[in-house]
């Protein structure tokens, strides 16, 4: 085993659980080395007896473990930062779910962190660059054969949305997905948000404001709309359209079975982004872990993190108070390259 990246998994939730069934049955190349939880027995679940792991309530412990090499960050949001600067403080690389941190004060804290140590450690999830269609989209516009993108229109479904959801997180959970592959796909940083709101559907518990239309200007011009709706009822539906000078191209279409019997046709719509974005989720750790242990960082950097929280607070204002809000980024760190590369 000792030739195996040792990860400490930190979180042992929904994501947390499915990185830990990944790492030891899909990823090869990577062990699970230790797992932190405040809640001992979901951890122990978790594991679901993987040998020579350890099971700690506490993060720092779990980065201090016997065997440990690298950080999946897979606990809520807020633990995030902290979680980050201790395994920078520790020199260990990190893959860090979505939120990097979920405030921008908290973002940026990390990134001037990670700049001073002068090299990158932390590796931000946002699957969506490792999902096929997404990465032959990217690759298209890239070439430029399409022309100049003008727009990109988007869609988020959910089926419904946690008990604890409230109208800021389908910009700042939700909503944070499209952020982040915008700038990929454009190569361009998001400068405003503007956010309208229809009547709320029927499904929508109480005082949620679902669903949103969400508008993002960028700095060369290009429009990206962004349907949201997370109590849609009927699946989970993720879908982007590029639209550019000489043509346009569509994803996300092609990935449920259709059955056909008795005079109609059924086509089956995943229920949730695990089932979605499975293939991505693989390909992200994947290649997170043989980066890791050739000693290389890849993939979404801090930055990439600091500016989609900054994009997701403007777009909390602009939902809260009805008007375009600009968006202002910190200078960038000579460390982190160009959005989109």
């Amino acid at each position: 085993m000792g030739d195996l990246l040792g990860v400490a998994v930190l979180g042992a939730g929904h994501m947390g659980a499915d990185h830990i069934r990944r790492l030891d049955r899909v990823v090869s190349g990577a062990r699970v080395a230790a797992v932190a939880d405040p809640d001992t027995a979901r951890a122990e679940e978790a594991l679901g007896g993987i040998e020579g792991a350890s099971v700690h309530t506490d993060a720092a412990a779990a980065l201090d473990a016997p065997g440990v090499d690298a950080v999946l960050i897979a606990s809520p949001g807020p633990a995030h930062e902290e979680a980050l600067l201790a395994a920078f403080a520790r020199g260990l690389p990190v893959l860090c779910e979505k939120p990097m941190v979920p405030d921008s004060a908290g973002a940026l804290r990390v990134v001037e962190a990670e700049a001073r140590l002068g090299r990158r450690l932390a590796q931000i999830g946002f699957m969506r660059r490792y999902d096929a269609e997404y990465g032959r989209l990217k690759s298209l516009l890239d070439g430029g054969g399409l022309g100049r993108p003008l727009m990109l229109h988007c869609t988020h479904r959910n089926v419904s949305s946690p008990d604890h959801f409230t109208s800021a997180m389908l910009i700042n959970s939700s909503v944070s997905h499209e952020i982040d592959a915008a700038r990929w796909l454009l190569g361009q940083e998001l400068t405003a948000v503007t956010v309208l709101r229809p009547a709320p559907s029927a499904g929508a518990p109480e005082g949620l404001a679902d669903p949103q239309f969400v508008l993002f200007e960028t700095e060369r011009g290009a429009l990206v709309d962004v349907e949201v709706f997370v109590n849609c009822g009927f699946g989970y539906q993720v879908r982007c359209e590029a639209v550019c000078e000489a043509g346009s191209a569509r994803i996300g279409e092609g990935h449920a079975m259709v059955v056909t019997s008795r005079g109609g046709a059924r086509e089956d719509v995943p229920r949730d982004y695990l089932v979605r974005f499975a293939d991505a989720y693989d390909r992200e750790v994947r290649a997170w872990v043989d980066a890791t242990r050739r000693g290389r960082v890849t993939g979404p950097s801090a930055w990439d993190g600091y500016a989609a929280s900054v994009v997701a607070e403007a777009g909390v204002r602009a939902l809260d108070d009805g008007r375009r809000a600009t968006v202002e980024l910190a200078p960038r760190p000579g460390l982190y390259a160009v959005p989109g590369h």
